[in-house]
Formats: structure tokens, sequence, C-alpha cells
């Protein structure tokens, strides 16, 4: 398999993206509008394809101004440990920062610390957060 190809603003399905989320995240698959979603409310979004097939997905959401949040960055299993979750980051900081934005947030699980910290280059910040 290739490392994928990687596009911002890329074409999807929703069937398809939500197949690669739920096998990410461990959930049944449903029928969700990621289109309508990102298409309203986020910057961009960054796509993985090796071939015809979706392998890993970005999330870029922001305030429309200086912040942007990167949510839901996914890699299929099939596709995994081959650089694409970083490769979707980098593509996401950098359009991001050509969009004007100043700041780019996450929030993950801290399984994940070593990807974002050490791979992805963010560093530690004081938040806070409220479970609704």
């Amino acid at each position: 398999m290739s490392a994928g190809k990687l596009e911002w603003r890329g074409e999807f399905a929703n069937a398809e993206l939500e197949a690669v989320h739920a096998e990410a995240f461990g959930h049944e698959i449903f029928e969700y509008e990621w289109n309508a979603q990102v298409r309203d409310h986020s910057l961009g979004w960054v796509i993985a394809r090796d071939g015809d097939d979706l392998v890993g997905f970005a999330n870029v959401a922001w305030d429309g101004g200086s912040h942007a949040w990167i949510q839901d960055v996914i890699v299929g299993a099939a596709a995994r440990r081959r650089g694409i979750g970083t490769r979707l980051v980098a593509v996401a900081v950098a359009q991001a920062r050509t969009a004007g934005c100043e700041w780019m947030h996450v929030d993950f699980d801290d399984e994940h610390r070593s990807f974002y910290f050490d791979a992805c280059g963010f560093t530690p910040t004081n938040a806070g957060l409220i479970a609704l």
C-alpha cells in the first residue's frame, strides 16, 4: 500500500467516511451526514486515499478568525503506521495557517500524546473541559 494521496477539501462519500470513522473509533456504522457537517461548519478537511479507497481524514473546525481545531484525525487500520496521520495533520496545519489562523488546537486521549506532541509538533497547554 502506498502512503496515500492527500487532498485538502477533497470529495468523499458519507458512507466511506463513516466506515473509516467507525473502524477508528470502534463504533457501529451510522448514516451520518459528514459532507453537510464539514461544509457547513469547518474551515476544511483533509482526506487520504490509497487508489480509490478512503484511508484517512482530518477535520479542521475554526472560530472564523485566528483559532482552528483539528478533530477526527483517523486512519484506517490497514493504512496505519505509514505516516498518513502525521501528513493529514501537516496539511491541516498548513491550510489553517494559509487561511490566516494563528493557533491550531487539539484535544485527545492520553494514548495519543506521542502522536500529537512528538510526531506532529503540538505543545502541551492548560485547557479545561465540561462534560455536557
